[in-house]
């Protein structure tokens, strides 16, 4: 099963190194006729038309990186539960507790351990956790066990907070929070496949690569 699952996560690595080659190339391409006027701030705050540039061609590709690292990492470790349990995958439940969104989405449904895969939240925004409460009531209310697994915990202090407050929020409903070395033991343990060490095989292959 190892051998398997190794190729399927790296064929789909491929699938999204290209993806998001592309996506940056284009963006690059288009950034070329880009009204630069606002440099003119820039270098009123002491940035110069060079770095300006680098930086707002930088902040397109973090977006597309963050982004597209967020959803590989999703997609890799659900094939992770798929390897182990065929019948696993997404499902959306609809929302008892407002009007929206209509319905939430399981990332991963394992019997009735409805999984939340993440690969980081940075977020800081104090209105996400009523959102989160919203959506984790519901799974709890539909008869789930709502699970967070997040790889990568932030490193700012509000965003920490926030994450500590959703911790609390799982487990008051009966969930579970696993999140930074918790996280990806936590998929070995339920799939007996080391996502981790799968993902550092390939890591240090397209280093070498790309020396």
């Amino acid at each position: 099963m190892r051998i398997a699952i190794e190729q399927e996560i790296r064929e789909l690595a491929k699938r999204h190194l290209s993806n998001l080659q592309h996506k940056i190339s284009d963006r690059i391409e288009e950034m070329k006729k880009d009204d630069k006027s606002h440099f003119l701030i820039y270098r009123v705050l002491g940035v110069s038309t060079e770095e300006g540039n680098l930086i707002d061609v930088y902040q397109n590709k973090g977006r597309f990186l963050y982004n597209t690292a967020g959803r590989f990492l999703e997609e890799a470790t659900k094939l992770c539960f798929r390897a182990k349990y065929s019948d696993s995958g997404s499902l959306r439940i609809p929302n008892t507790k407002g009007s929206r969104p209509q319905s939430f989405e399981v990332d991963c449904l394992v019997g009735l351990d409805a999984i939340e895969i993440k690969w980081r939240d940075a977020t800081t925004d104090g209105d996400h956790i009523a959102k989160e409460h919203t959506r984790i009531s519901t799974i709890a209310d539909a008869g789930y066990t709502p699970i967070r697994v997040m790889f990568y915990y932030p490193n700012r202090r509000q965003a920490i907070r926030i994450q500590e407050t959703l911790s609390t929020l799982y487990k008051g409903l009966g969930g579970q929070y696993y999140f930074g070395d918790s996280a990806w033991d936590y998929v070995y343990n339920r799939t007996e496949i080391d996502l981790r060490a799968i993902l550092e095989l390939l890591a240090d292959e397209n280093t070498i690569r790309s020396k």
